[in-house]
């Protein structure tokens, strides 16, 4: 059963990804995960989480930034798409990390069950179980993640492109003056924003994912801390607040009020052509909100930094105070990222 719960909450943190973490590789960011937090610097990534036991388990790689092998990722709206992707595949990486690690703690808790049974029974020889066996059966093997990506893509198209426009069509037929290219467009995009709303917030309920969202707090505060020259301890992180302009969050908010912009532009009136559009325009869609989130952290009195304001209010959803506990995460994440950064002689763009 405790098995089933933890797969479903690595299942919802997967539909969470792009709202938890930060796509900008000349900057320090992060993500949370399962009890812990992955950080992220343009040259390596570390990620720290607590076992029940109160232990952190850690790890670090090298990372070899997109844009100095190929100079065309840099170009402005395709770095965008490029670093996002980069970033998913990344934050995958982590979540399954941070899932191997609850796994690999249930199998563990079971293991010394079944010994303190057997020690009130018979002499038993005991079981030679070889290594390489444990680490498989206490890990997401590759055709699971496989599924894992299979479905949240499809979630993702079904949930905010297929049911809006479903939707929208409907009552377009029941009401023929929201038939009009804007305001059609206006009303699959609210419908859209209110089911991404209800998501965000239906799945914070869940005692689970509300940890994760204060781990995300810490991953804000702890970037801040570091951002502003400030020591990377407890008292130093935990006075920051846990909005942070580059967020995930904020990325998706603008990706949603940018889409409808975008969509209006379309001339299909037909379901499946609408419908092809809006999954054909995404990559597009998605560099110029990178390029927009990119201008207003750099430069937070701009009118686009007003346009991401609605994701900054998101965030009071998507992140939570963190306990001490959890910024020490955070900042154990950043300190090894950190370690590596400095050994790879990389240099840190600061905003």
């Amino acid at each position: 059963m405790r098995r089933l719960k933890n797969y479903l909450r690595f299942l919802a943190a997967i539909q969470l990804l792009p709202a938890l973490e930060s796509g900008e590789e000349t900057l320090v960011g992060g993500q949370a995960v399962l009890e812990g937090v992955m950080m992220r610097s343009p040259h390596a990534w570390a990620i720290a989480c607590r076992k029940p036991s109160g232990e952190i388990v850690s790890m670090s790689e090298p990372l070899d930034r997109p844009s100095e092998k190929h100079k065309w990722m840099a170009w402005p709206i395709v770095r965008g798409v490029m670093t996002l992707g980069y970033a998913m595949n990344l934050g995958y990486r982590a979540l399954r990390f941070s899932a191997n690690v609850a796994i690999e703690d249930i199998m563990q808790e079971g293991e010394k069950k079944e010994k303190e049974d057997a020690g009130s029974a018979a002499p038993q020889k005991p079981e030679v179980v070889k290594s390489s066996s444990r680490e498989k059966a206490a890990s997401i093997s590759g055709w699971l993640a496989a599924v894992n990506i299979i479905i949240s893509l499809a979630f993702f198209i079904f949930m905010y492109k297929y049911l809006p426009l479903l939707a929208a069509t409907e009552l377009k037929k029941m009401d023929p003056a929201l038939g009009g290219r804007i305001v059609f467009n206006l009303v699959d995009g609210a419908i859209r924003l209110v089911l991404f709303l209800i998501f965000i917030w239906g799945v914070s309920l869940w005692k689970d994912i509300r940890r994760v969202y204060q781990y995300h707090g810490a991953e804000h505060k702890t970037v801040f801390a570091f951002e502003n020259g400030d020591p990377l301890d407890t008292v130093s992180v935990q006075k920051y607040s846990t909005y942070h302009p580059r967020c995930g969050t904020s990325f998706l908010m603008t990706v949603m009020l940018i889409s409808i912009g975008f969509y209006m532009l379309v001339p299909f009136t037909t379901f499946w052509a609408r419908f092809a559009s809006r999954i054909a325009l995404l990559p597009l869609i998605a560099g110029v909100s990178y390029e927009i989130i990119r201008f207003a952290a750099k430069h937070r009195g701009s009118l686009f930094a007003l346009m991401t304001a609605p994701g900054l209010w998101l965030q009071r959803i998507t992140t939570k105070p963190p306990s001490d506990d959890q910024a020490q995460c955070a900042i154990a994440a950043l300190d090894h990222a950190m370690s590596l950064e400095k050994e790879r002689g990389g240099e840190l763009v600061i905003a």
